[in-house]
């Protein structure tokens, strides 16, 4: 198992427990007789609904992404993990635009192709936009389900 995941395992049990917490003491202030204490309730009640929704969510997300991963590896269409990184670890951000514009490209020229979203997310990743490489990533998840069928 790897780092990643073990962390991600760690801090899901963590918000779980956290979350079965809120709820505890959520029903523990709705006995009280207090309109304020029973409003407040409610907020304990919902927020760990919304966070154990968010939670699955991310799970979710994540387990898709890993077994795209693993398919395009198979198929071997990953990228290589070849940029240069700088002593701390952390990818050259020229390297990684000079490849995003590769990705881009291909994106481009073959828009249909949940594969070169995937590739074009991993770009957006490496270049640190996290939010388009997230966004790109849910294109790709969601145009190899609906080939799939």
């Amino acid at each position: 198992m790897s780092k990643a995941k073990i962390g991600a395992t760690v801090i899901s049990a963590l918000l779980a427990l956290y979350l079965i917490f809120m709820v505890q003491r959520g029903a523990i202030m709705l006995r009280e007789p207090s309109i304020v204490a029973k409003v407040l309730a409610v907020a304990l009640l919902a927020l760990p609904i919304i966070g154990a929704w968010a939670l699955i969510v991310e799970l979710l997300f994540g387990a898709r992404i890993e077994r795209l991963g693993r398919q395009l590896a198979a198929e071997g269409g990953l990228p290589p993990d070849d940029l240069p990184r700088t002593p701390g670890g952390r990818i050259v951000r020229e390297a990684a635009d000079e490849q995003f514009e590769l990705f881009a490209r291909e994106a481009e020229e073959a828009p249909g192709d949940w594969r070169s979203w995937f590739r074009l997310s991993m770009a957006y990743d490496a270049a640190g936009d996290r939010r388009r490489a997230r966004s790109t990533m849910r294109k790709a998840i969601s145009m190899e389900r609906t080939t799939r069928g």
